[in-house]
């Protein structure tokens, strides 16, 4: 398969300051800037308004850890076949995870992963949002009631499948490649600092 960037990225130095302002302090976090922001910047409403939702279902203080998150992220992701997605959010979730190999397991084939049971229940949810949403019925509710998700963490794992479908369809659109610092990160434990000597 041949990756194409179908849409170059605008100049950083070009972009309104405010989309200027949050990629430089993206890079300054991570060390570099991820995709996503290069390629949606060409488009700057579109930019604040896929982040301000982002930020909205990403970020919050919700029922769900930041690993589930990136994990339903990732699963539906594997299900649409969007490599930006997973390797980048693959990389996020074996960060918060601590887990070097969850990610993988889980875009392939989360019924195997290295998951607690109400994971998977939350990803047998966002998974069918994601491929069969209107097929949802009561049972499927009431399946993660029985794991103690709330009606609203619900509505989050619903809304973060959702909104990645939207995500995935636009990184194959635009031919978005991972970027290479993806790949290895969270792969290897940290190695804590040794005490100098002296």
């Amino acid at each position: 398969m041949t990756t194409v960037d179908r849409y170059p990225h605008p100049e950083i130095a070009d972009l309104p300051e405010d989309l200027r302002e949050a990629i430089l302090q993206v890079q300054e976090k991570a060390g570099f800037v991820p995709n996503v922001f290069l390629k949606l910047a060409r488009r700057p409403a579109e930019f604040r308004a896929f982040f301000a939702y982002h930020d909205a279902l990403m970020l919050k203080e919700s029922g769900l850890t930041k690993g589930d998150r990136e994990m339903i992220v990732v699963a539906t992701s594997g299900l649409n076949n969007c490599l930006y997605c997973v390797v980048a959010h693959g990389a996020i979730l074996r960060v918060y995870e601590k887990k070097p190999l969850v990610a993988d397991q889980v875009a392939v084939n989360y019924r195997k992963a290295d998951i607690t049971p109400r994971q998977r229940a939350m990803l047998d949810f966002a998974t069918k949002v994601a491929a069969a949403s209107d097929a949802l019925e009561d049972e499927d509710f009431s399946a993660l009631h029985a794991h103690g998700f709330s009606d609203e963490d619900i509505w989050d794992i619903g809304a973060i499948a959702a909104f990645f479908a939207l995500s995935n369809r636009m990184a194959h659109l635009s031919g978005m490649i991972p970027n290479p610092e993806f790949y290895m990160l969270g792969r290897q434990p940290r190695q804590p600092r040794q005490p100098s000597s002296g």
